[in-house]
Formats: structure tokens, C-alpha cells, sequence
């Protein structure tokens, strides 16, 4: 089952009015579960850089089945996933990108949001798989 149009709307509605309540602009990235883009929306002002990286970021995340910020610790140097950012024509490991489930719990997409800092990136992308 893959995330509708409509759900991914809802998705980055509800990323920014996250984004605008922290007072921050973001590139906001939804994708279904074969990372195939199924939404985007690039914030006024927001970095033209983090459009490409708030796709990675979500094709990250439903490529690994798990948050990004969950990938962090295992992709450091003498971890067991170093340098897997190379693989897959590049991959973001960084917070940010974060699975979308439906109500039943299965993975339906992801969302990859950019333009701040990791936390907020975090932050922002966590309200928008709220929406669902």
C-alpha cells in the first residue's frame, strides 16, 4: 500500500505549519514506499541546497524502513553501515527523514523535510507524519 495524494498533502500542510510556528523554511518531501516522489513544497526562501537533500532524506527513510536520526549512530566511522551514504546514488542519514504509516501501523511512505538544523529538520518532519 502506497500514500495517496491527498495523505501527502495532508503530510505537508501539516510539516508546514510546523515549519512556520518554529519560524523556520523548509523543503518538504513526501514519497511513496518505492521512493517515488508523490509530493514536494519548497517554502518561500527556503534553501534551493535542500530540496535535493529533503528527497534523500525521505528516500533514506523508506529505503531502511526507519527514521534517518535512527541511522546517525550506525553510519559513523567504525560502525557497522560506514559510508552506506554512498550507496543507492546517495542517501542522507542525517534527521529528517521520517516513515509514514497508515493507521494500521504499515509503512505507506516517508518524508524528508530540510532547511535548518538537524532538529528542526527532525522536528518538522515528525509533525507532518502526524497528519496520518
Amino acid at each position: 500500500m502506497n500514500i495517496t495524494l491527498a495523505q501527502a498533502e495532508k503530510v505537508i500542510a501539516a510539516a508546514k505549519k510546523e515549519a512556520a510556528a518554529i519560524e523556520t523554511k523548509m523543503d518538504i518531501c513526501v514519497v511513496d514506499t518505492g521512493a517515488n516522489l508523490t509530493a514536494f513544497a519548497r517554502m518561500d526562501g527556503a534553501w534551493l541546497g535542500s530540496v535535493d537533500i529533503s528527497i534523500k532524506k525521505a528516500k533514506t527513510a523508506v529505503f531502511f524502513t526507519m527514521d534517518t536520526d535512527q541511522l546517525s549512530p550506525l553510519v559513523q566511522p567504525g560502525a557497522p553501515l560506514y559510508n552506506i551514504e554512498h550507496s543507492n546514488q546517495g542517501l542522507i542519514t542525517f534527521p529528517g527523514g521520517v516513515v509514514l504509516r497508515n493507521a494500521e501501523g504499515t509503512i505507506v511512505g516517508a518524508i524528508g523535510v530540510s532547511g535548518s538544523s538537524v532538529e528542526d529538520d527532525h522536528q518538522v518532519a515528525k509533525a507532518g507524519a502526524g497528519a496520518l
